[in-house]
């Protein structure tokens, strides 16, 4: 099954297509370089030959024919007629000292074949015929050698080409084989995941190659699927839990409702307490439904140039009657020079900026002191809101953004516990980091918004 796998895997079908196409390379390139290297031999043997038959010639001067066929024969003593041709014919064609018998060739160099001198084996002989006074002299040098070191290239060649194929062949095994492995624990990761192990991460070597940065890529979606399915699990339950409540009111109105009709009593309070509850219901789950549409990003599509200062300003102008109504105080600080440009939806900013003053609003005491304030960052503008109330304890600060989530003194206060959730959507939706610090006294809502 392995050694199947292994055979149709990708790493092993690159590792052996690069194979191939190392070898075609290796061979043409071998190809050129044999060709090369004949050229270079046939160059070679011809300049030797014509060395040779130079110095032969030399020993020859006019009218004295003793010393080159003294050379002659000297040649010929030290070389055998296969390896190397010596030859002095006279005018007549006679012999007159050599290795070889007598034969009649063309002036010039040309190839024979070494029956042509009565020689058993079966080399060719390149030789250089030409005239030296009335006689004629022939030097030649079998292709024997020449094709010694053509037939060790060819070996050395083909020998190389079985070792590059066999370590094509292992190298790509080995290679396909442990990318295999890591494929395998992914495989093994997103099969877990699918069986409902959420917890389950690829491992990675933090060698950073691309197998890592896949790997490490779909680690950060599987947290991010985790948190959404956790989040989700939460919210069924928050709605189990919160809505319970109020839909328990609702029956009882609607059964005290029917119990005064039954009597021919008057039930138009309860009917008005009725549609009261059912709207608080439908108010909880069209928020919620926003939280959803804003996290999918629906909204981006109505993305354009926004100045934070204007929504600030917008804000603070709609609620600072509100806040004195609740006798308590509104202000807007630190007033940057130029816009304050950045690339969002209005609707939503202003959404979020209003959800965090009416926390405010109703989670503190009369006298409290709500501040907004706008000052620039080193990539953008920090946007603050923040009172002198009772602020948020340190361990509740992560649990108060999700959804129907309330601290148990606001139990006791308006609101579906999704404020906060809906910030937290519309600040991610916007790019923008949220946190929330401590005012010392008070709470302290953080937003880091990039530029346009």
């Amino acid at each position: 099954m392995h050694r199947a796998r292994l055979l149709r895997s990708t790493p092993l079908r690159l590792a052996v297509s690069f194979g191939l196409f190392f070898i075609v390379a290796f061979f043409i390139t071998g190809l050129v370089a044999y060709g090369l290297m004949r050229r270079e031999l046939a160059r070679s043997l011809d300049v030797s030959i014509m060395d040779t038959y130079s110095i032969v010639q030399s020993t020859y001067s006019s009218n004295d024919l003793e010393d080159l066929v003294a050379a002659v024969d000297t040649y010929s003593a030290l070389k055998r007629s296969e390896d190397q041709v010596f030859l002095l014919l006279d005018g007549s064609g006679k012999k007159l000292a050599g290795n070889v018998p007598a034969i009649n060739v063309t002036s010039g160099i040309s190839t024979l074949p070494s029956t042509a001198f009565g020689l058993e084996e079966d080399d060719p002989i390149r030789i250089m015929a030409g005239s030296v006074g009335d006689n004629r002299l022939i030097v030649g040098q079998s292709y024997k050698e020449t094709d010694r070191i053509e037939r060790i290239a060819l070996m050395s060649f083909a020998w190389a080409s079985i070792i590059i194929v066999a370590t094509v062949i292992v190298g790509g095994a080995v290679l396909a084989r442990r990318t295999q492995h890591r494929l395998r624990s992914i495989e093994q990761t997103m099969i877990e995941v699918s069986a409902g192990n959420l917890s389950r991460r690829i491992p990675t070597r933090g060698n950073g190659d691309d197998i890592d940065v896949v790997s490490s890529h779909m680690n950060d979606a599987l947290t991010r699927l985790s948190g959404l399915v956790e989040g989700m699990r939460q919210v069924s339950t928050d709605i189990a839990h919160d809505l319970k409540t109020p839909l328990n009111r609702l029956r009882l109105t609607i059964e005290q409702a029917i119990s005064r009709q039954e009597r021919a009593e008057d039930v138009e309070d309860l009917l008005l307490d009725a549609r009261d509850e059912s709207d608080r219901i439908n108010g909880t789950f069209e928020a919620l439904l926003r939280i959803s549409q804003i996290e999918a990003g629906a909204r981006k599509t109505r993305f354009k140039a926004v100045d934070l200062w204007d929504v600030m300003v917008s804000v603070c102008e709609i609620y600072v009657d509100v806040v004195e109504d609740s006798l308590q105080t509104l202000r807007l600080e630190a007033r940057l020079p130029g816009a304050c440009i950045v690339n969002g939806d209005n609707e939503l900013l202003t959404q979020l900026f209003v959800n965090l003053v009416e926390n405010a609003i109703t989670h503190c005491a009369p006298g409290t002191v709500i501040s907004m304030s706008l000052t620039a960052s080193d990539h953008g503008y920090r946007a603050t809101v923040s009172d002198n109330g009772t602020g948020i304890p340190k361990d509740e600060r992560d649990h108060v953004f999700r959804r129907l989530y309330r601290l148990d003194k606001s139990r006791t206060t308006p609101g579906n516990g999704l404020g906060l959730s809906l910030v937290k959507a519309i600040a991610e939706l916007h790019s923008a980091v949220i946190v929330l610090e401590d005012n010392k006294p008070g709470l302290r809502v953080r937003l880091d918004f990039p530029k346009l």
